[in-house]
């Protein structure tokens, strides 16, 4: 059985047993884990490049890292916004409706972009400093993030194009363009790093590279090839589907909806990504080490949940295809599904980082004390992965429903509660494993959380009752 087969049958309400949805979510997933481990050892191959340049160079880059992340993470909002509605209509079977808000996602997103753009310009001569940087690597830190803030558009573009096809039940093509992402950042920050010897910057100028690339390709594939998308082409006119310039500006019913489902987390990826801020700052005066460490660490860490974002990714489209379909039991069936698998990749995960921790953080930086801490992180850390993965595909679950809110609160809660607030008083006395502790006390706790927001389910009947 085809997976557009078995995606036909959500939206058809026909009845599939448990191997068919397992089958189906790990068809869905493979191709999004595939793409997220892709991109995540383009980081740590960037990290490494960048970390045998020593450590001020490292130091420099994770400095800012968070605040890139609150970025990406205040684009993705967007994209989700308008995304989750695509999934919806898609489910019905109304693809002119998913086509409509395709068009409006694009206007809007692309406007957001720039607004992001322009913000960080406007503040990256002095992010360093309020970040508790010292002058050796401020300047490397600021021309470092210059560069991903005149990025934005591209990342924007591209995440839009990525999630608008895989709520469509297409992975393979975005993941596919992932990593050709990842191979084509190694080749131009090699380029950029070691022949041009730019160091830092060339770091930051090979990620701009690889995106914008990466990000025409998806709107390629997006706008031209998708069977349910498409835009333009000949088989789009002779189906009706092109439009006027006028049918790409907003509508009240559209944008309406994708503020309610994008602002929630547009606030939680804003205040989270404060919160990484502040667990930046907090590690700044352990010295240039700690820094250094802590963001390679978290690089090293990712190759741990990335497999959870692939697998919350096919939740978000399943539950989404589900919930336009009217079909509340599968849609459940789905979400547990998913989840279950996700705590059982990430906890072998969790295991080979606790084994291998010394041997990923010696990939990462010759240094010997970067090394000692990381690995120490990293051991701690693997006993929240387990947690974090149920956080982690539960929030993709409630994504897909369009229910935000509720998950955007209980992550502020347990972020600014439970992890600054042990960061803080750990740090004292105990440094960088203090902090890695805390987050490890605090994902346990998130991902308890999120699973008894998932049993009560309430999320799902409540969707349903509205729809019906």
């Amino acid at each position: 059985m085809a997976k557009t087969d078995l995606l036909q049958y959500i939206r058809e309400g026909r009845t599939m047993t448990r191997g068919e949805q397992l089958r189906l979510i790990v068809q869905l997933s493979v191709p999004s884990i595939l793409a997220q481990i892709s991109a995540t050892v383009m980081f740590f191959i960037d990290a490494a490049m960048v970390g045998h340049l020593g450590e001020k160079a490292t130091a420099a880059i994770g400095l800012v890292e968070t605040t890139t992340w609150l970025m990406n993470g205040l684009m993705g909002a967007a994209n989700m916004g308008f995304s989750v509605q695509v999934a919806h209509f898609i489910g019905a079977s109304d693809f002119e409706g998913a086509r409509r808000v395709l068009r409006q996602a694009l206007a809007c997103c692309l406007l957001w972009s720039l607004l992001i753009l322009v913000a960080a310009v406007a503040v990256h001569q002095q992010l360093p400093y309020w970040l508790g940087g010292s002058p050796e690597i401020a300047r490397d830190a600021s021309l470092y993030f210059l560069l991903f803030g005149l990025s934005g558009p591209f990342f924007q573009l591209s995440g839009l194009c990525s999630s608008m096809l895989k709520c469509s039940g297409n992975m393979k093509v975005p993941s596919a363009l992932h990593i050709l992402m990842c191979a084509m950042d190694v080749a131009f920050n090699y380029f950029f790093i070691y022949i041009m010897q730019l160091g830092v910057l060339g770091a930051a100028l090979g990620t701009l590279s690889a995106v914008a690339i990466t990000s025409a390709l998806m709107a390629w594939q997006l706008l031209k090839h998708s069977p349910m998308l498409r835009l333009f082409g000949r088989q789009a006119r002779a189906q009706g589907r092109t439009a006027p310039a006028a049918s790409f500006r907003p509508t009240a019913d559209v944008v309406r909806t994708a503020v309610k489902v994008g602002l929630p987390m547009g606030f939680q990826h804003l205040l989270m990504g404060g919160a990484q801020i502040v667990s930046t700052i907090i590690v700044a005066p352990l010295g240039t080490v700690a820094i250094a460490a802590n963001s390679l660490a978290i690089t090293v860490e990712s190759l741990c949940y990335m497999p959870g974002y692939g697998i919350a990714d096919a939740a978000t489209t399943l539950v989404g295809q589900g919930i336009g379909a009217g079909q509340r039991v599968l849609t459940r069936s789905f979400a547990h599904l998913s989840v279950a698998l996700g705590i059982g990749v990430m906890t072998a995960m969790g295991v080979l980082m606790f084994i291998f921790a010394p041997e990923l953080m010696s990939v990462m930086s010759p240094v010997a004390g970067i090394v000692s801490e990381g690995a120490q992180a990293l051991r701690i850390e693997a006993f929240a992965e387990p947690m974090f993965a149920a956080a982690i595909v539960c929030n993709g679950v409630f994504v897909g429903a369009g229910d935000t809110l509720k998950p955007a609160i209980m992550n502020l809660m347990s972020m600014w509660g439970v992890r600054l607030t042990l960061a803080w008083w750990l740090a004292r006395d105990y440094g960088l494993r203090g902090v890695w502790t805390a987050m490890a006390v605090e994902l346990t706790f998130r991902g308890f959380i999120f699973l008894l927001r998932l049993w009560k389910g309430n999320w799902n009947r409540q969707l349903i009752r509205a729809r019906s």
